[in-house]
């Protein structure tokens, strides 16, 4: 017996072109796990102050290493 439902194409992790504060970065991880993009920068300026600005690093490589949507 074969699959009767083909298998979805996993969403590709890009920054957003669209709905972008900075670099489009946390709107594009927003995307990517179909949360509220607020969620995402409230999480991502909380985690930066909390961490000491070890969570801007990530958001700096992320920006370079993210293709553009």
């Amino acid at each position: 017996m074969s699959n009767a439902h083909p298998t979805p194409h996993p969403r590709r992790l890009a920054r957003s072109r669209e709905d972008r504060m900075v670099a489009g970065v946390c709107a594009g991880v927003a995307d990517h796990l179909g949360v509220d993009v607020t969620l995402v920068r409230v999480l991502t300026v909380v985690a930066t102050v909390l961490g000491f600005g070890s969570v801007l690093v990530a958001y700096l490589a992320a920006w370079v290493l993210m293709p553009e949507a």
